[in-house]
């Protein structure tokens, strides 16, 4: 059982989770009408806050069988994503590692009663243009069946392009924004601002808290909503009253947080790697050493900038 193997959970919290777990039954009820109860032998209840829980457990050695054979693996619920970083020349093999390591995966799954859906899996190089020109492999095998690789795809809401430069996440964003904002437009005048302001940031301003340079345009057209003024009329008394942030200052904002998490260990690897002290950095020591001040990791291309 791997909440003990793995997790080591023994004694009362054991007997908690199987409880929660074990004896459970389900039925049908429909116009007052109610089907025989019938045991439930998988699964947990749906709608729980303990069953995301219980399935970042069941899942988490997943992450083993990916470490052993020099693959990265970025997981969010069931959603996976096996990654990892080759020279152009490298393709063709680094295809036939993925390849081998898919068919892994779909082991697992398959021992541990779960199911790699190959029709659901999209395969995509990411890389600058100069570099995408040269891959000509474009057909990858998985499992029984072939995936061409596609220049863009939705990871968790965001529209990825293989060449990373958002130019299909933000016409998304503009126009799912827009559509919420012309269903909300009849129902200004009957609002007060304070409701008003409210309604805006839950179904509005939470699909813009990323790209704010791109949006700004999107993000100045919310308070313009909630005060209803022109849209000649300066932006900054509005701001003021409705206690919002400039995009400049939702910039910083972000990058303070950011940072506050990289230093912390509250953000992935991959972050905290990126962010670090001058002092820790591993340069020599200078007189800004006793300044918080943080190391900006050069780039070669204008990908990382």
């Amino acid at each position: 059982m791997q909440l003990t193997s793995h997790w080591s959970l023994q004694g009362s919290v054991l007997r908690w989770m199987i409880s929660y777990l074990a004896c459970h039954t389900q039925k049908v009820r429909y116009s007052g009408s109610s089907s025989e109860a019938q045991r439930v032998c998988y699964g947990v209840s749906q709608g729980s806050v303990l069953g995301l829980l219980l399935f970042n457990l069941y899942t988490a050695s997943l992450s083993n069988v990916i470490s052993d054979h020099g693959l990265n693996l970025h997981q969010y619920a069931d959603d996976c994503q096996l990654y990892l970083s080759v020279p152009v020349d490298d393709g063709p093999s680094a295809v036939a590692r993925l390849s081998h390591r898919v068919a892994d995966v779909a082991k697992w799954l398959s021992a541990s009663r779960l199911r790699l859906n190959p029709v659901k899996t999209v395969i995509m190089w990411l890389g600058s243009r100069h570099q995408l020109d040269k891959v000509t492999v474009k057909d990858i095998p998985i499992l029984q069946s072939s995936r061409t690789t596609v220049d863009r795809a939705c990871d968790l809401g965001v529209v990825l392009d293989s060449w990373l430069t958002m130019s299909s996440q933000v016409p998304a964003v503009c126009q799912s924004t827009h559509n919420c904002l012309r269903q909300l437009r009849p129902v200004v005048r009957p609002l007060s601002v304070e409701t008003m302001n409210k309604v805006v940031q839950l179904f509005v301003y939470s699909l813009l808290d990323y790209s704010y340079s791109l949006l700004s345009g999107v993000i100045y057209s919310l308070p313009r909503l909630v005060i209803a003024i022109r849209r000649c009329e300066h932006i900054t008394p509005v701001l003021r009253q409705l206690h919002w942030l400039s995009v400049r200052q939702c910039i910083g904002f972000k990058m303070a947080v950011l940072v506050y998490n990289s230093l912390n260990a509250l953000s992935p690897r991959y972050m905290m790697d990126d962010c670090q002290l001058i002092t820790t950095s591993g340069r020599r020591r200078l007189r800004s050493s006793n300044v918080a001040t943080y190391d900006v990791p050069r780039t070669r291309t204008s990908l990382g900038d």
